[in-house]
């Protein structure tokens, strides 16, 4: 394979959404990665960024397909990075084993614990790596670059703001794992990936990062249902209380009737679209 593979190509709101594989230096393997260019983009113009992280399970083309930000991002002339959630085919031991560890599971963090630490490196993929490749590849402006995600890609985005506020000027999440360190979901993979070491959750646990002083300097904008079958794993008044208590600008809106899918993504993401326009143009 070259080192730089288009696998699909598609106009899209008189834009071009693609389907791109690479050669990754942080995760050891083969990546794929979807990303919308508006008009703007295709005529040569710099135009802002947002990357998108999906949840379990999920795959670059899920968001894509299913929230509908394309269209919005179209009128806003905004460009959309969509990466893997995980590494694939690795040869990770146990990586196909469960839907919630290992493929399709890679919590956007950076693995330290044998044998996840030699190719489980997403934060490092998604925060370095992915926004250095795109930006010299395809006319995106670095300085306006956004990061939104859903479930365990709010977390992740969530992550990526809190510890690297320089990167991403604006930041949006719906239903995020907010408090990952004392739910199922995240002591399963934090157990896996940091071998049972306690004091690695901070930095990984968005919580945890407001209540030792990690803040962005823009509003937060997090969008919860609350009919989503996962709210008691995924403690968004956790998050709302540290963000108080640390002074950090959080829009945390609950939606009486709205579950986890992307349904409920769909419902809202007009407004995350808008929300990041805003922050991107300033």
């Amino acid at each position: 394979m070259s080192d730089i593979e288009v696998l699909a190509h598609h106009a899209c709101f008189d834009g071009s959404l693609r389907f791109v594989r690479h050669n990754s230096q942080a995760l050891g393997v083969p990546a794929t990665f979807g990303i919308f260019l508006p008009k703007e983009a295709l005529a040569g113009q710099k135009v802002p960024v947002i990357h998108l992280l999906a949840g379990l399970t999920a795959t670059q083309e899920t968001f894509l397909i299913k929230a509908n930000a394309i269209r919005f991002a179209a009128e806003h002339g905004i460009a959309l990075v969509a990466p893997d959630t995980s590494p694939r085919h690795t040869g990770t031991k146990g990586e196909d084993d469960s839907y919630d560890l290992g493929s399709g599971a890679g919590f956007y963090i950076d693995a330290t614990s044998e044998p996840w630490s030699h190719h489980y490196r997403m934060e490092t993929y998604v925060g370095e790596e992915l926004p250095a490749l795109t930006e010299r590849l395809y006319p995106l402006d670095g300085a306006r670059r956004g990061i939104m995600g859903h479930s365990m890609g709010g977390m992740g985005a969530l992550l990526q703001a809190l510890k690297y506020p320089d990167r991403w000027r604006t930041v949006s999440a719906f239903a995020p794992i907010c408090h990952p360190s004392i739910v199922p979901w995240g002591q399963k993979a934090f157990d896996a990936y940091f071998g049972g070491d306690p004091a690695k959750w901070q930095s990984c646990d968005p919580t945890l990062l407001l209540r030792s002083g990690h803040t962005h300097p823009s509003t937060i904008l997090v969008d919860q249902g609350l009919m989503d079958q996962y709210l008691a794993d995924l403690c968004p008044d956790a998050l709302e209380e540290a963000a108080r208590e640390g002074k950090q600008s959080l829009e945390l809106r609950r939606h009486a009737a709205y579950d986890h899918s992307y349904w409920f993504v769909q419902s809202f993401i007009a407004d995350h679209l808008t929300h990041h326009a805003k922050g991107l143009s300033a």
